[in-house]
């Protein structure tokens, strides 16, 4: 009897062996080996700030990933970048960066010849080619209505920051969020000077590094023709389109930017 028994348990045993999902010892060899989660560091764009990712931050954090989210400083490109570049020169091992909207442009001249960068991410972000402004790419497409919401504030230097206008901000940048949340992203918002928008860009890392999108399809502020056009001319291992989302679809969807972003971190 004990014999059967012993025999009953062995074949129990393998039975459940196999139908253990693969992946599951792949994960388990990735924990014994030591392996390094990559950093990942998320750049906002124009009008919003840092704390715009939040929702995705959770997320990845809940996933064991460390994650830098940026202080983008929306004064020019080449200084942002600048900025940007030193904040990854601080960072040891491999980094996925992702940027929202002008923080695509600021990734993607901030990552060139930078090793650790193994991926780039595009969240309703530009990804622009050497020589291009956010400004051109956003009116390369018809579907933007974000001029007619700004507002100037004239800074005495020949520049200007601009800001959405507040009664304009919910339907403008963030239509699929509540609007008591676009309420107070509308009152902290942070300007970006004028410049930096129309500055054109230098040689782009997305020639060199993976890359991944996200497509918000019903953003006011990039066209979705443009996102996807752009998504196309990178030559993209994945784009996501999010078809009802706004602009700020990483406020709206976080599950979903946060997905793909633990994809490109593998």
């Amino acid at each position: 009897m004990r014999v059967r028994k012993v025999i009953a348990v062995l074949g129990t045993m393998l039975a459940l062996a196999a139908v253990v999902p693969s992946g599951a010892g792949a994960a388990d060899e990735t924990e014994k080996s030591g392996a390094k989660k990559p950093t990942i560091v998320l750049v906002h764009g124009a009008f919003a700030d840092a704390s715009s990712w939040n929702g995705v931050v959770e997320r990845l954090q809940r996933k064991g990933f460390p994650v830098v989210a940026v202080a983008n400083p929306l004064r020019s490109l080449t200084g942002d970048a600048a900025y940007l570049r030193k904040v990854l020169a601080s960072i040891d091992g491999p980094i996925v960066l992702a940027g929202h909207s002008y923080g695509g442009m600021v990734q993607s001249e901030a990552a060139l010849g930078n090793p650790n960068v193994k991926s780039l991410v595009y969240v309703a972000a530009f990804a622009p080619e050497k020589g291009e402004s956010a400004l051109e790419l956003s009116n390369k497409f018809p579907g933007s209505s974000l001029g007619d919401t700004l507002q100037t504030i004239d800074l005495g230097d020949g520049t200007k920051d601009l800001v959405i206008q507040q009664d304009k901000y919910w339907q403008q940048f963030a239509a699929d969020v509540s609007r008591k949340d676009a309420t107070l992203a509308a009152a902290t918002q942070r300007p970006v000077n004028d410049t930096a928008l129309t500055e054109k860009a230098g040689e782009p890392a997305w020639h060199q590094i993976p890359s991944y999108f996200v497509v918000a399809g019903k953003d006011k502020n990039i066209p979705v023709a443009a996102q996807k056009w752009m998504a196309e001319r990178a030559h993209a291992r994945a784009v996501v389109e999010v078809r009802d989302a706004s602009h700020s679809v990483a406020v709206s969807q976080p599950e979903t930017v946060a997905d793909l972003i633990v994809r490109a971190a593998r």
